[in-house]
C-alpha cells in the first residue's frame, strides 16, 4: 500500500469503519492488519458549497496545533489527489477515549460533570491565548472584521441551500447587519468547540484531543466562547443544549461562573457584546444545519441522522429570532 510510505506502521490489508454523527465532512476509523489505528476524514461527494469542507485548512491547524502540544489528534498524511479516494482527505492517529454526545452528562457523578466543563472551559481558554504569529498561522484568515465578514459568508452559504423560506432567518440576516458588534482581538476561534466534539481520557475528565477544525479561522475569540456558551440557551431537544434543566441538582456550572471562570483565565474584565454574539452563532448554526438539508435532498449527506439535523434549521432560527427579540423588549 502507497500510504504505508508515508505513515509508520500503516500496513494493510484495512478495516474501514465510518464513524455515526459525522454531519459535514465524512470520517471514517481504519485498522491495520497489525491493528494500528488511524483516522481518515474526507470532503463528501458532489457538488459542495465554496469554501466549504475544507480539509486542507483543518490538516494544517490541527498540525500548527499539535506542535504547541494542544491535545489534536497527530496529523499524519494530507492528500488532495481525488484519483485516491475520490475526494481530498487527510490521515491523523486514532486516539481512544470518550466522546460524551448530551451536555448534561447523564451517565457521570455530580463532581465528574463539574470537572469536564472545568476542563472544557480551560482548553478554550487556552485555544484563545495561543499566538497565531508564533505557530507561523498569520495566512490563515483575516483577524480583522471578523464579524462582518463572517454574517456576509453565512448569509450566502445560506442562501446557496435555502430549500424553504423561514422568515425568522430572513429577520436574523437583517437584524445582524444592523447591529454588527465591534471586534475584540483577533485569534484562532474554532468555532465548533462543542462537548461532542472532544474526546476525553476514558477514565477522568482530561481532554485527550479536540476535533473537527473545518470551521476553524483568526477571528474573534468572544464570538467563538459565544458559541460554546450556547449549551445555557438551547434546549436539550435542539442541539443537545442544557437550557431549562435543574443546573444546580444536576452538578453542572451556571453560564454567569462558567463565563467568570473563562475571564480570569483569559485575563478578561468581562465580555461585553454576548447579546449579538448569541444571535450570530444561532444565524449561524442555522445556517449550517441548512447546508445539511440541502446535502440531504441532492443525497451527498454524510451520515444517516442528516435528515434529523436538516429539519432543525427552522427551529434553530426561530431560537435565534426569539432570543434578538426578548433581548430588544428588555433594552426598551
Amino acid at each position: 500500500m502507497a500510504w504505508a510510505a508515508h505513515i509508520e506502521g500503516f500496513r494493510g490489508p484495512l478495516q474501514v469503519e465510518q464513524f455515526e454523527g459525522e454531519q459535514s465532512n465524512p470520517t471514517y476509523r481504519l485498522t491495520t492488519s497489525g491493528g494500528s489505528c488511524f483516522v481518515l476524514r474526507r470532503k463528501p461527494q458532489g457538488k459542495l458549497l465554496p469554501s466549504a469542507h475544507a480539509v486542507d485548512r483543518e490538516f494544517a491547524i490541527t498540525r500548527a496545533l499539535h506542535a504547541t502540544g494542544f491535545p489534536v489528534a497527530r496529523p499524519r498524511l494530507l492528500c488532495d489527489d481525488e484519483r485516491v479516494i475520490g475526494t481530498p482527505f487527510f490521515v491523523t492517529d486514532y486516539i481512544e477515549g470518550r466522546v460524551i454526545w448530551e451536555q448534561s452528562l447523564p451517565e457521570l457523578s455530580k463532581e465528574v460533570r463539574a470537572s469536564i466543563w472545568r476542563e472544557m472551559c480551560r482548553l478554550i481558554a487556552a485555544l484563545h491565548k495561543t499566538d497565531y504569529r508564533a505557530i507561523e498561522r498569520e495566512t490563515f484568515g483575516k483577524p480583522g472584521n471578523y464579524c462582518e465578514r463572517q454574517i456576509g459568508r453565512w448569509s450566502k452559504q445560506y442562501r446557496a441551500s435555502e430549500t424553504e423560506r423561514i422568515q425568522a432567518m430572513d429577520n436574523l440576516i437583517e437584524w445582524l447587519r444592523r447591529n454588527i458588534a465591534p471586534q475584540t482581538s483577533g485569534g484562532i476561534v474554532q468555532c465548533d468547540f462543542w462537548l461532542d466534539n472532544i474526546i476525553f481520557h476514558p477514565t477522568k475528565p482530561e481532554i485527550l484531543a479536540v476535533l473537527d477544525w473545518e470551521l476553524s479561522t483568526l477571528g474573534d475569540p468572544l464570538a467563538d466562547f459565544a458559541y460554546h456558551c450556547l449549551s445555557w440557551h438551547v434546549p436539550p431537544g435542539h442541539f443537545r443544549g442544557i437550557a431549562g434543566l435543574d443546573i444546580a441538582a444536576l452538578g453542572l456550572p451556571t453560564e454567569q461562573e462558567h463565563v467568570a471562570r473563562y475571564c480570569q483565565l483569559t485575563g478578561r474584565g468581562g465580555i461585553d457584546s454576548a447579546h449579538w454574539d448569541f444571535a450570530y452563532n444561532l444565524f449561524r448554526i442555522a445556517a449550517i444545519l441548512q447546508g445539511i438539508m440541502k446535502r440531504v435532498i441532492e443525497g451527498t449527506a454524510a451520515s444517516a441522522q442528516a435528515l434529523d439535523a436538516g429539519r432543525r434549521a427552522k427551529p434553530m432560527a426561530e431560537i435565534g429570532w426569539k432570543y434578538v427579540e426578548d433581548i430588544t423588549r428588555r433594552r426598551s
